[in-house]
């Protein structure tokens, strides 16, 4: 059992990775308060689960228009330093919003602004935090970083919202927002007093002409890139917007409250610090293995569409979130073990495309979907999409294993070979 323990935390014998990972802990309780407080509010305002969905897409509408440029900025510049800064104004973004709703100025075409701003900076705070890890342990502990960050941000999950509730009651929705804002000094203060000496920097791709269609090629000819990101746009665009979807399912079908909308989500983040622990110690990357967590994430979520109590719902949100877990974590690490190093944090920019710059167009039809025909309605969407996912992964590893029987003596690139000792390091 020790043994298991080790090989689960083995990325926290790191201390810069230690250290890095604290921060992140209290950042992330705040961002999930204010992800609870922000989709509370927005219905507040309006009552509309399409104008919920509309938030949400124009907080990742950058994403999907600009995120391949935030890799290539992240590839040149120092992630360390770009992390810094972009965080910082995150914190600022939370600050405004929660001042203008405690003052009761706050008006929804401002919540619309400021969610399109924060997608602004996210479409280059993401690839640099995603290919931050690799610089901070080494491939050797990869993927149990990528997976304790998954843990991380899924225990986050659990406490922030069900904090938001507690200080939603007491003291409003605004105070979630100023949280936040505050948890943002703790993660900018652990990348501030890191040992630099310590950690393992890319090369910096330097300033050229065409990089971002370099990208692009290196990622089209390479199937175990290529396929996993087709995977998550699939998935990412109508199964990953539990933020539209969940209020609607806590107030229209459970006639719910926003506590209700908190225990869901709390009880989503219960299952993905379970999950996530598993792939940490035992998960494999590869895309069959991605195949695998999709067709279990479909499962899983057409039972929570399909589940006919609050406390069914709330059992089977916890196994989503185990599902959901491990489908990210898988496809996290498989795409940077795969990465060539200088073109990583292109590469990471085109998951955070697949998987956020998805969201403005499954964001409002899962909105419409959820407003017009129930919460339910939208979880069975998402379950949909899984299924897709997971037929069109396994259709491309059967189509690689069938040229590569009729061409035996070219080099394999068959994606779903590979494994965590066997990707190219």
């Amino acid at each position: 059992m020790a043994g298991i323990g080790r090989q689960t935390f083995a990325s926290l014998a790191n201390p810069n990775y230690r250290k890095y990972f604290r921060g992140q802990a209290i950042s992330l309780i705040g961002t999930w308060m204010q992800t609870v407080a922000q989709s509370w509010l927005v219905l507040e305002l309006s009552g509309s689960g399409t104008d919920l969905g509309l938030v949400v897409a124009l907080q990742t509408l950058p994403v999907l228009l600009l995120g391949p440029y935030g890799g290539v900025v992240a590839d040149r510049l120092d992630k360390r330093k770009l992390m810094m800064g972009l965080q910082s104004m995150m914190g600022v973004l939370a600050l405004v919003l929660g001042v203008l709703t405690l003052t009761h100025t706050v008006r929804l075409w401002q919540i619309f602004v400021l969610a399109f701003l924060l997608g602004l900076n996210n479409c280059f705070e993401n690839p640099a935090r995603q290919s931050f890890v690799l610089e901070l342990v080494g491939p050797e502990d990869l993927r149990n970083a990528v997976s304790l960050n998954s843990v991380l941000v899924n225990v986050a999950r659990a406490i922030g919202p069900a904090v938001a509730g507690i200080v939603i009651g007491a003291g409003g929705i605004g105070l979630c927002f100023v949280a936040n804002a505050a948890s943002f000094v703790a993660v900018v203060w652990s990348l501030a007093t890191l040992d630099t000496s310590k950690l393992q920097p890319s090369p910096p791709a330097s300033r050229a002409r065409g990089q971002l269609r370099e990208g692009l090629r290196y990622v089209r000819r390479t199937p175990k890139l290529a396929i996993p990101l087709l995977m998550m746009a699939v998935v990412g665009c109508l199964a990953y917007e539990f933020q539209v979807t969940l209020p609607v399912l806590a107030k229209q079908t459970f006639a719910g409250h926003a506590a209700t909308y908190g225990f869901m989500t709390a009880a989503m983040g219960v299952g993905a610090v379970v999950g996530g622990l598993y792939v940490a110690a035992r998960g494999r990357t590869g895309v069959r293995a991605l195949v695998h967590s999709a067709a279990v994430f479909t499962v899983v979520l057409a039972a929570a569409a399909l589940a006919p109590t609050l406390w069914s719902e709330l059992l089977a949100l916890a196994l989503v979130g185990a599902a959901s877990v491990s489908f990210l974590s898988k496809g996290n690490s498989s795409l940077q073990l795969a990465a060539d190093p200088q073109l990583r944090g292109r590469v990471m920019a085109l998951w955070a495309v697949a998987f956020l710059g998805s969201t403005p167009i499954g964001g409002p039809i899962a909105g419409w979907v959820a407003e017009t025909f129930g919460g339910r309605a939208g979880l069975g969407l998402g379950a949909a999409a899984c299924a897709v996912a997971a037929l069109l992964g396994e259709l491309a590893v059967r189509r690689i294993s069938r040229e590569r029987a009729a061409a035996p003596d070219v080099v394999s690139t068959d994606p779903g070979s590979l494994s965590a000792g066997s990707v190219p390091r």
